[in-house]
């Protein structure tokens, strides 16, 4: 018991505070710089959004919550929707907004 107690002290202490949540998305029918600005500025209205990611080339819509805010997958979806965009994929990421751009552009 004292192994497992022991271990579990050393991994809570190699783990970040504080780990940012990420909602990453995929969207279909943005065509244009115009499209990604709309639906950047729409979610960066969001209460919870502390930085919006929106890349053309990849159909990715990322949005990182502030610290100390949850981010609401359904009305992160519905504010795309409303803007005439279709969410294909909805997921929770562990990385940032910037390492999400950084791997994107990598790829590039």
């Amino acid at each position: 018991m004292r192994h497992i107690t022991i271990a579990l002290a050393l991994a809570a202490a190699t783990l970040p505070a504080f780990a940012a949540q990420t909602v990453k998305a995929t969207v279909n029918g943005m065509v244009c710089a115009f499209c990604a600005q709309g639906i950047e500025k729409r979610l960066s209205k969001m209460d919870s959004a502390k930085e919006v990611f929106v890349d053309l080339k990849n159909n990715t819509v990322a949005v990182e919550a502030k610290e100390g805010k949850t981010l609401d997958q359904k009305a992160i979806a519905a504010e795309i929707a409303d803007a005439g965009y279709d969410v294909v994929k909805m997921e929770a990421s562990a990385q940032s907004v910037t390492e999400i751009k950084v791997q994107i552009k990598g790829r590039k």
